[in-house]
């Protein structure tokens, strides 16, 4: 069984995870044996949601090497938390190099829109960096201040800070001075820590990636606003179509609408539908609002997602996150729910529970929802459906890499204290999961014909002194002039303006130009145009989706180029230091199976 590199410890241990015993069987190109017939086919409906356990599609309908555009037969997204293009990227190629693990560029590393006018010889200079508009001037932030407070992400306060462009207006705004300087909290805090930033010599994994295949520096999250919001954009590019309801509630798809700070109903009526703009838990789910036991509405979406495209096209694909796996019961109003309750401690020693309910987009639908986290029926059956509905605990991952059957299109949320979000985790601890997962990939058979795409939900409400281009508008009280000035081009559903902030976004694969910055305009739901465009001949979600009129992440000169020879060499790296260790000696054919 695989299990999920970490470097802190379970305080709960996680429940093991079983797989049901199989009869007959059909032996797969992989040598996999799978059961044609699995226990939980006929299951009842979950008793809380009025969802049915999926029954379990044939294995003969599974598409084991599904035709493709390009020769990418493997995507994997880690989708981490809460970073800003400048926080991580602001002063590339040049690191201090002062304290720290070292990076020194390589001859050629192309600049990018960053902080600084030009690098020097004594490291960057420019307005921004020591005559900067904001209150305070940006400072780098040290691998001892890696632990750091989170700042105000929400979707009315990252307009403000934009200021309709000026980009001066981050201290006022989405400084969270309240909880980060009053003793609250444990974390670094600085009155200029929205602006800070940090280097190669904190998040040296994330340079050496960049420098060894390819980054974005003109990459924007899809809407405004934090994670809930920026999840949803993932899978969907759509948060409309949403509405809250009483986490009581029996039937979400049927249950009375009710008002929350995370919705926008149109008109302001909640009889109709409306936009998650905000972060809510997923209704769909045993472990939301602390096992339904508390007060705060859950959050419902209809429509489709690129899980539903995938489904009717029987590609294989699932999202995997950190602490899905129940641990245990509890009982709640008189009914039973799976509770995740597995914790890890992060570098900081504060004990963080592993799974996180609003980061799992997939849980807000009916449709690809698996509210009582139940395992998937066996090993084989990972990326196809049957009762996980293609959600996953994240150590599933690390088995489809271990026994061959990594699915096609793999959504990675690694556990709270690795995800990257301020006051839970911090660049250290994502690096420890970032190494530890893609070594695995890149030692894989799957890795000549593989993509990873590294980036995030939101910015954290961090400065970056660009503004992406406004390619939908929205006109509420809540809304700024940036906003409100622009149409609304994709549907009435209000609330959903963007682009928003600028978010790192690194390609590690052997389809890159090596050593790139693209400065294509991409933005979040490009992720699905690209899984749309590869496996599904184009099709679209609709509905108002950000597919439509996102940028393709293989255009030319993009973060993907297959016109230009793969470089297949893996490329290994030390999980602690982040620096490279080698490529431990493989030797890729030059004729590869393109069928993995």
């Amino acid at each position: 069984m695989g299990v999920s590199p970490g470097r802190g410890k379970h305080r709960l241990t996680r429940r093991a995870r079983y797989y049901v015993a199989i009869g007959g069987t059909i032996v797969l190109g992989t040598g996999v044996a799978v059961g044609t017939t699995v226990a939980g086919a006929n299951a009842s409906p979950n008793p809380e949601f009025s969802v049915p356990v999926p029954a379990p599609t044939s294995p003969g309908s599974w598409v084991l090497s599904a035709h493709t555009a390009t020769p990418i037969k493997h995507l994997v997204v880690i989708f981490d938390e809460n970073v800003a293009f400048d926080r991580y990227f602001g002063t590339y190629p040049y690191a201090a190099n002062t304290d720290g693990n070292p990076f020194h560029a390589k001859p050629g590393t192309p600049t990018v829109n960053g902080l600084y006018t030009s690098i020097t010889s004594n490291g960057p200079v420019g307005p921004l960096l020591t005559n900067n508009p904001n209150a305070h001037d940006p400072v780098r932030l040290t691998p001892a201040q890696a632990w750091a407070c989170s700042d105000n992400h929400n979707y009315q306060p990252e307009q403000e800070a934009a200021d309709g462009g000026k980009e001066d207006q981050y201290v006022q705004f989405t400084e969270a001075s309240s909880t980060c300087n009053s003793g609250m909290t444990s974390e670094y805090w600085s009155p200029s820590l929205v602006m800070d930033y940090y280097d190669g010599n904190t998040v040296t994994a994330m340079w050496n990636y960049a420098q060894n295949f390819a980054m974005s520096d003109n990459n924007y999250d899809t809407t405004f606003g934090p994670s809930s919001p920026g999840a949803i954009n993932l899978v969907s590019g759509d948060t409309g179509g949403g509405y809250a309801v009483s986490p009581t509630a029996a039937d979400p798809a049927t249950a009375a609408h009710v008002t929350d700070s995370s919705v926008a109903y149109i008109g302001g009526n909640t009889a109709n539908d409306g936009t998650i703009y905000g972060d809510i838990d997923p209704a769909y789910d045993d472990c939301s609002d602390t096992n339904h036991s508390g007060s705060n509405p859950v959050g419902v979406l209809t429509g489709q997602n690129i899980g539903d495209l995938l489904n009717a096209k029987n590609v294989s694909w699932g999202w995997f996150q950190g602490g899905f796996a129940p641990t245990g019961t509890v009982s709640e109003n008189g009914t039973t729910y799976e509770d995740c309750g597995s914790e890890h401690e992060n570098i900081g020693g504060e004990e963080v529970t592993d799974y996180v309910p609003h980061h799992d987009p997939f849980q807000f639908y009916a449709s690809t929802a698996n509210p009582k986290h139940l395992p998937p029926t066996s090993e084989a059956a990972i990326g196809h459906t049957d009762q996980a509905n293609h959600q996953y605990d994240i150590s599933d991952f690390y088995d489809t890499l271990q026994d061959g059957n990594m699915p096609a299109v793999s959504f990675l949320k690694p556990p709270a204290y690795e995800n990257a979000h301020p006051g839970n985790s911090d660049p250290t601890d994502e690096q420890t999961f970032l190494v530890n997962t893609i070594n695995q990939i890149e030692e894989s058979r799957y890795w000549p014909s593989t993509a990873i795409v590294i980036t995030y939900d939101d910015s954290d409400g961090s400065y970056d002194h660009v503004l992406g281009p406004i390619v939908n508008g929205s006109d509420t009280a809540i809304d700024t002039s940036i906003c409100s000035s622009v149409a609304s081009t994709l549907g009435s559903y209000p609330d959903r303006c963007g682009f928003g902030p600028r978010l790192p976004l690194v390609v590690i694969s052997p389809w890159t130009r090596q050593n790139h910055v693209s400065s294509n305009l991409t933005d979040t739901a490009s992720i699905i145009k690209f899984i749309e465009d590869n496996w599904l001949g184009g099709e679209r979600i609709g509905n108002g989706s950000y597919d439509a009129i996102s940028g393709s992440l293989d255009a030319p000169g993009g973060v993907l180029d297959f016109r230009v020879l793969p470089h297949l060499a893996p490329l290994i790296l030390n999980p602690t230091t982040g620096e490279v260790v080698g490529p431990r000696g493989f030797s890729w054919p030059t004729a590869w199976d393109a069928r993995q």
